[in-house]
């Protein structure tokens, strides 16, 4: 029996390095698109947590993220509106500060 593809890839780009193609890497394969957000979710909640201080504003810690953090993207991103981890990060960094 031929093994069934998982439809959705969730790619992981470096905010640092923007734009280079060689910065990218394939976190994994998926066969649901909510698995392949939830997914792509704790990349950017990691990275949130992980810089969080104590004080820090919701806008100081976006601007960490869009400077240094990853964003991760799902293929094919067939929702409407779709998976957007800078959305998803400026969401989570007012939770987290406010």
């Amino acid at each position: 029996m031929r093994a069934r593809r998982k439809p959705y890839t969730v790619f992981v780009d470096d905010n640092f390095h923007y734009m280079d193609e060689s910065e990218r890497y394939t976190l994994g394969h998926f066969a649901t698109y909510e698995k392949a957000v939830a997914a792509a979710k704790r990349i950017v909640d990691k990275f949130l947590a992980a810089q969080h201080k104590t004080g820090m504003s919701a806008e100081e810690l976006l601007k960490k993220y869009k400077s240094f953090g990853q964003d991760p993207y799902v293929v094919p991103d067939d929702r409407e509106p779709g998976f957007s981890a800078w959305t998803y990060a400026e969401e989570r960094c007012h939770s987290i500060c406010d």
